[in-house]
């Protein structure tokens, strides 16, 4: 399935790479979508499939260092990076969408992106859908790879560090691994600032949660062995807002849009985004 490319402005000027799907007829809701570490926008066909002939449409991007987006591949000088490249999407968005209010999907290190976000600049989401919450990191990198990231952070911030996983711990379904693999998109580099960021952001959010007011889905894969699933779990149960689900796969693992039972998790989504 083919998405219309473009680009936009991020912080800095960086451009970075943009795309979305539309359905044929009306749109029913518009959403945006934050891939996780390592991954790009491409890696969310099935899902964007199922809810544009649904009558949705879905924007995606590729974070910088990522995907087809320009800069260090898994590096960003501070969080900001991050936060203000979203808020530079979701202007985007907001210019191919005039007058259509976004829900907000983030994904891993998606979920940190959009739930920084989302506690800081509430306005102008219609609701948040969290997978693979991120609060409690168990499975990409090692205690000995933190602490070169913390010696090294500040003196050598972009010092490269890759990521090491079991590919299998994606999805149970072989074909979505070995694409994967293939994948000349994909990455397992990350820099020492990157991991020092995030482990920052990670405790301010957890700090914060309790202030999380906007409607929320939370998807999670109850095996995920990168990701535990007591981090959506506490997400779930700190947010304020009455509609709100937790839909946590049996057996599932870390990618639940890519995994056996993705069909379930579709519907999810789709149920919360014609909901009010």
């Amino acid at each position: 399935m083919n998405g219309t490319e473009d680009s936009f402005e991020g912080l800095g000027g960086v451009r970075l790479f943009a795309q979305h799907w539309r359905p044929e007829g009306p749109s029913r809701a518009v959403l945006a979508i934050v891939h996780g570490l390592g991954e790009h926008s491409d890696r969310y066909q099935k899902l964007v499939e199922h809810l544009v002939s649904r009558g949705h449409t879905v924007h995606g991007f590729d974070l910088r260092g990522h995907g087809r987006s320009p800069g260090q591949r898994g590096h960003v000088d501070t969080w900001a990076d991050f936060r203000e490249d979203l808020r530079a999407f979701l202007g985007h968005v907001a210019r191919h969408e005039p007058g259509r209010t976004p829900f907000l999907l983030g994904h891993s290190l998606g979920t940190l992106i959009v739930l920084d976000y989302a506690l800081r600049h509430p306005e102008g989401l219609r609701g948040v859908i969290l997978s693979g919450t991120a609060l409690e990191h168990a499975g990409v990198t090692s205690p000995s790879r933190m602490l070169v990231s913390r010696l090294l952070s500040r003196f050598w911030p972009r010092f490269p560090i890759t990521t090491e996983f079991d590919q299998r711990t994606l999805s149970r379904i072989p074909e979505v691994v070995s694409a994967y693999a293939a994948d000349v998109l994909v990455h397992n580099q990350t820099s020492a600032r990157f991991w020092m960021e995030v482990m920052v952001t990670i405790g301010w959010l957890r700090a914060h949660v309790a202030e999380f007011q906007l409607p929320l889905l939370v998807v999670h894969g109850e095996a995920d062995p990168l990701n535990l699933s007591a981090g959506a779990r506490r997400v779930f149960e700190a947010a304020r807002h009455p509609r709100k689900q937790l839909l946590l796969m049996p057996g599932g693992l870390h990618e639940p849009h890519n995994d056996v039972g993705q069909e379930q998790v579709f519907q999810a989504v789709e149920a919360f985004l014609g909901s009010e």
